[in-house]
């Protein structure tokens, strides 16, 4: 049985009132649970990722589109499209559309991701 406030609803819109953050932060937090983390992020110019993260990652692209890219690909996308990132890769958004809305990094796993590179 479900404990009162171990599950619920949580609204993008909410978090996206707090970006940019006091320091221009183009993130903001939704989950902390374990070794899961969601932030919603609005980004408005490259953002490398450097170092790249140590778990893998997923982006839910809620509105708009951009160009994703690793050292292996580039690709376009948009609305409705889930970018997956194995942890340890390079990897990078450009080219936002003026509503690019990447629904968050989920970071999830143990360092070093969910199967061996």
């Amino acid at each position: 049985m479900d404990k009162p406030g171990r599950s619920r609803v949580l609204r993008f819109w909410e978090a996206h009132r707090s970006i940019p953050g006091p320091q221009g932060e183009h993130a903001a937090q939704i989950l902390k649970r374990g070794p899961l983390d969601v932030a919603l992020s609005i980004p408005r110019h490259p953002t490398q990722q450097t170092p790249p993260h140590v778990q893998d990652e997923i982006y839910f692209i809620i509105r708009g589109r951009a160009l994703f890219f690793t050292t292996a690909s580039r690709t376009e996308v948009g609305s409705g499209d889930l970018v997956f990132v194995a942890a340890g890769a390079e990897h990078q958004f450009e080219n936002y559309s003026e509503d690019f809305a990447g629904g968050g990094g989920v970071f999830y796993g143990p360092d070093g991701g969910e199967l061996p590179a």
